[in-house]
């Protein structure tokens, strides 16, 4: 229940601009690791892309325990005077930081193919698997103990999206900017640059996860779950929850198209298009359309329309902007960077909602089972988006070997129209299938997330 004299005070802006510094601190390393790592390890690391996808592919197996793991370690915490899900976030921000500081070490370029297979696969799974884990899922988890109100939960939705809007913004136009150079009168990427690179933004995910742990403040008690744990009725219950696997689903998908767009920009224009300041260009627009357009009005829309409803026709708008530009194939990069900003419009609402969206499921799940399970069904979502983020990665490791890419072939005309056509097919197929996976899977509309809400309303009077 929300301890309405608790010394935290009000809801206010505090709390969102923690909020929002937690996903600033997160996309510190998780946009580095989708946008930049594979392209560091196939163009500096040598290492086949084929490889690096299978290894993001493989770490999920990982994930299925480590993440669900953490959640019933969140779960059945206590509370302490910090709150319950807040010290953890201050505990692991170290770790977390160092652990991605440590994937990108260009000094090993000349070491032995297996031994830097091996330090990838070391580094990967210490950062992604454990470390982004024990931080992640609480951080996602807290967003119900600072306040119980819908609206400022779609608030805190909002304004985690601004964080990872402004992390977008500085790792997606700066670091191009910053990480290549020209050699033989091609636009590659600098090992060196790349590790100074790391290290800047691992100190930076430190400075915000801490200004989040001082900032935000948890209102709403969530004592620990006491009851025994039966893994086969957890797992039941989760099965049969058919609005987190439709979430899910989405949310898999949601990745597949979002990091087939950034991790294929690493390709695109540098390779095809010759130009690595339209690659900055792009993060920059595509973030501002975020800011300017996305973040002040999905609130607005999602409580007209519903999150759903607003979700569906967006990314099916952004899966169409991507078949035009498959078909008009732009020769001019900047108006590549066009038809990348108007599909980011698209999929911008849905990844601006979906943090509202798994606090509703979270609702629905306690309306059915009578019990609040914050960090378990995030940590089943957080290893959706995990499988989604390894499943792009992947993906487009593998399509790359298929069209023949290596750092020997990354400019023939052959490879390069590749690159281009993969750029809009992976995004286009990952968003009309969010459109799809929505209509069909997801059963929370409008009007059952407001019947759910007073549902609870009435249960916490009584209680």
């Amino acid at each position: 229940m929300e301890n309405s004299n608790s010394p935290a005070g009000p809801f206010g802006m505090k709390d969102k601009l923690g909020y929002m510094f937690g996903d600033f601190g997160n996309d510190f390393t998780f946009i580095l690791s989708s946008s930049f790592m594979l392209k560091f390890y196939t163009d500096i690391m040598g290492i086949s892309a084929g490889v690096v996808g299978l290894l993001m592919m493989a770490a999920r197996f990982v994930d299925a325990v480590t993440d669900v793991t953490m959640g019933q370690i969140v779960d059945r915490s206590r509370p302490t005077k910090d709150g319950k899900f807040k010290p953890w976030i201050k505990r692991m921000c170290g770790p977390v930081a160092i652990t991605s500081f440590l994937i990108y070490q260009s000094g090993f370029a000349n070491m032995a193919y297996g031994f830097k297979v091996f330090w990838m696969v070391i580094t990967y799974i210490l950062w992604g698997s454990i470390f982004y884990t024990s931080i992640n899922i609480p951080y996602g988890s807290m967003a119900s103990a600072i306040s119980a109100d819908p609206k400022d939960r779609a608030e805190l939705s909002t304004w985690r999206t601004i964080g990872a809007t402004l992390a977008g913004l500085v790792i997606g136009v700066g670091t191009p900017m910053a990480a290549y150079e020209v050699v033989d009168g091609n636009t590659v990427l600098s090992g060196p640059r790349m590790t100074i690179i790391a290290g800047v933004f691992s100190l930076g995910a430190i400075v915000c996860y801490l200004l989040c742990f001082h900032l935000v403040r948890e209102r709403v008690v969530v004592e620990a779950n006491n009851r025994k744990l039966e893994v086969g009725n957890l797992l039941k219950s989760l099965v049969m929850n058919r609005s987190l696997l439709g979430i899910i689903a989405a949310a898999i998908l949601l990745l597949l198209g979002m990091l087939g767009m950034q991790g294929m920009s690493g390709y695109v224009y540098p390779n095809y298009y010759g130009s690595a300041p339209a690659q900055s260009a792009s993060a920059l627009v595509g973030n501002v359309v975020m800011l300017v357009i996305c973040a002040p009005l999905a609130s607005k829309l999602s409580a007209k329309f519903g999150k759903k409803e607003l979700s569906m026709v967006s990314c099916a708008f952004g899966a169409g902007v991507y078949l035009v530009c498959l078909v008009v194939n732009p020769q001019n990069p900047y108006v590549y960077v066009g038809f990348y900003s108007l599909a980011y419009v698209g999929l911008g609402f849905f990844n601006t909602v979906i943090w509202a969206m798994i606090t509703d499921v979270i609702d629905d799940a306690e309306v059915r089972n009578g019990v609040r399970e914050d960090g378990t069904i995030y940590s089943v979502y957080s290893f959706a988006r995990k499988l989604g983020q390894a499943l792009s990665s992947g993906l487009i490791g593998a399509v790359l070997s298929m069209i023949g890419y290596t750092p020997d072939t990354a400019f023939d005309p052959v490879v390069t129209k590749g690159i281009f056509n993969l750029s809009c097919i992976i995004p286009a197929m990952g968003l009309g299938a969010v459109a799809l996976a929505l209509f069909f899977l997801y059963p929370l509309n409008k009007k059952r997330v407001e019947e759910n809400v007073a549902i609870l309303e009435r249960r916490r009077r009584k209680a």
